[in-house]
Formats: structure tokens, sequence, C-alpha cells
């Protein structure tokens, strides 16, 4: 589909936050390799903050749950994104609402690429009597392979990282101490099979925080989660909570400045990634071989929970399904282990 006038292409990933920033090294790689290509992304308002400042990259905000609520929301947003000209649709979200945005593109003939997230294989790669245990292809490939698809191949190699971000005024004052390694810790997921436990990340926190040469901010969301957070700020000398404190633009601005970031399975890993932050994930009933490791990072960043002792792992692809006894899979990852990598990557001698 490749031409020399200027091709407009609308990207679909309405979430989760974490699918979403992995849009962003696979749009990045296509603008540089293709300048005659410009690039709509159709999300939720909340992570329009992602593309900020990506030439040739325009957010149209998708009303979910306001104008574009239904079948007939979705006529109406159709009706809006085809009087933007779209050339193309490269749907890397592929759930309901884009298979029916789908059918109405179809009426116009513009062609529609979804996503193969592989569900076949990823139920396969969860099942516990599965045959075979190899890794799949990564989330970055398979979106990939949707604009190879329209026309515009682009190669893992080929794929960007987002330049680093002034910090904002709103967030110097987190991060005052100087001459120390900043790193982040988010040590939350949206379900407990990827989240470490708190007794334990207490432990890590206390560990490096004793070194006196790092600076520490946490990230995260939610009034119980800011009121662990706020305990450790106030618990440890070293320690920023910057939950609740920012915009998420300028958290994403923080986080972009960071000198390491560690991450369950979740969004906040691929936030950092996306900067091309060194990203150390804890991973529990969650496997990298689903495909969802942050980007470019080396695999020896992901430490990962005994499977001679579960071997079921992964039992599911999100963490949100784990068979009885699966619940402490986390507490094989020891403390000492998770400071050991930071300290390796920081290059920090203590």
């Amino acid at each position: 589909m490749a031409t020399n006038k200027i091709v407009h292409i609308l990207v679909i990933r309405l979430s989760a936050m974490g699918d979403v920033a992995m849009t962003v090294p696979v749009i990045l790689g296509i603008i540089k390799k293709y300048p005659g290509v410009k690039i709509t992304v159709l999300t939720k308002a909340f992570t329009a903050p992602i593309f900020a400042d990506i030439p040739n990259v325009k957010v149209f905000n998708a009303e979910v749950k306001g104008k574009h609520k239904g079948v007939l929301g979705l006529w109406k947003l159709y009706k809006e994104l085809k009087a933007l000209q779209i050339d193309a649709v490269a749907d890397l979200h592929d759930v309901l609402r884009s298979s029916i945005l789908k059918r109405f593109f179809k009426l116009s003939t513009i062609p529609f690429i979804q996503v193969d997230k592989g569900r076949a294989a990823k139920k396969a790669l969860v099942d516990p009597e599965r045959t075979s245990f190899i890794p799949l292809p990564t989330t970055f490939i398979r979106y990939a392979e949707v604009f190879s698809k329209l026309g515009y191949p682009v190669t893992i190699s080929e794929m960007e990282i987002l330049s680093k971000r002034p910090i904002p005024e709103s967030a110097k004052t987190l991060i005052n101490f100087e001459g120390k390694v900043l790193i982040g810790i988010a040590p939350f997921a949206a379900f407990s099979g990827k989240m470490y436990p708190l007794p334990l990340m207490e432990r890590v926190i206390a560990a490096l925080n004793s070194t006196n040469k790092y600076q520490i901010v946490l990230f995260g969301g939610g009034k119980k989660e800011v009121e662990v957070l706020t305990t450790w700020e106030t618990q440890f000398n070293n320690c920023s909570n910057a939950a609740g404190k920012l915009s998420f633009s300028d958290e994403l601005s923080l986080i972009s400045n960071l000198q390491l970031m560690l991450a369950m399975d979740s969004g906040n890993a691929h936030l950092a990634a996306m900067f091309g932050v060194p990203t150390v994930t804890i991973w529990g009933v969650t496997h990298p071989y689903a495909g969802f490791s942050p980007f470019n990072q080396p695999e020896n960043n992901a430490l990962l929970s005994d499977r001679k002792k579960y071997p079921a792992i992964p039992t599911s692809i999100y963490g949100n399904k784990y068979p009885d006894g699966y619940d402490k899979v986390m507490e094989t990852i020891l403390p000492e282990t998770i400071v050991k990598k930071i300290i390796e990557i920081s290059g920090i001698s203590v």
C-alpha cells in the first residue's frame, strides 16, 4: 500500500495502559521509516499523554462511556473518524468495539487489519497439561504484523524509544536528593497474582534506602495504594511518593528521567521501557513467554518465580487465575535477589 502520497493510518488501541504504551516503539518505527505516513491513535483520553510530541501522530479521544457508547455511539465515532480522511486502519486491540468499527469501515472499502492476539496459543501456554513450553511472538511483533499487512513492514531493530522529557516543576520537589541514583518502584498490579508481597517489597526498599545511594520514587494509584506508599515515604528518608501528586503527563516526564524502574508485569514497566529506561520486572503467575515483556529489555532483567516448585506457571495471561497453593509463588523471589539485580544494573558499589 506504500505510496508517495501522505497516507493517514488510524491506530486503534483503547486500553490497557501497558498495551497502549507497547504501541509506541512500533509507531515510532513506522514514522521514522515511512516519512509519508501520519497516524491518528484512537484511545482513551487518559492515555493521550503517552503520544505527546511524537511527530506526525495525533490522538483522537474515544469517549466509550459517553457519546461513543453502544452501537449508535460507535456509528457516530465512525463518522467522525471517516471525516479525518483515513486511508487505512490498524486495529491493535481487536475487541467488540473495534470489530463493530470494522464493519462500518467496510462500507467505505477502507483497509482494516486487526491484530492476531494468538488467543489459541496463549490458551495452550496457560494449560497445566501443556506439552511444550516455548515463547510466543511478542506483542511488538504482533503489532508490527498489522502494519506489514497494510504495506508498512517494520522490524524490531527499526523500532524506536521516546526521548527523555524535561522534569516538570511539579516533580522537582520529589527528587531533590543530589548525587543519588534516581530509581522508580511501582509495586502494584491489577491482579494479586502479579504483585510482589508488600512486606517483601518493603524489605527491598529498606535495603536500597540503607545504602544512602538511591533516590527512590514510588508510583501507584488509588486510595489504598497511596496510603501504602505514603507510609513508606514517611518511613524511609531516601523515598518519595509520586502517587496522587502528579498529572499523568508529569508522571511520564518523571519516569523518562529515571535511571532504573522496578515494576511488576504491569503498565509502569512498559511506560519506563518506552523511554529506554532499564526496567527490572518481577513475575508471579504470569510469564514473559506470553509476549508481554517490556520493550528491548534484557531477558535477565525479568525475575521469575520458581517454576520447578510451581510448574503450572504461567497459570493465566493476566494474573487473574491461579490454582490452590499458587498464592505465594512470588515468595520464591527473595528481596535480596531483587536488590542484587538493581545494584548490578545501576553499577553502584555498596
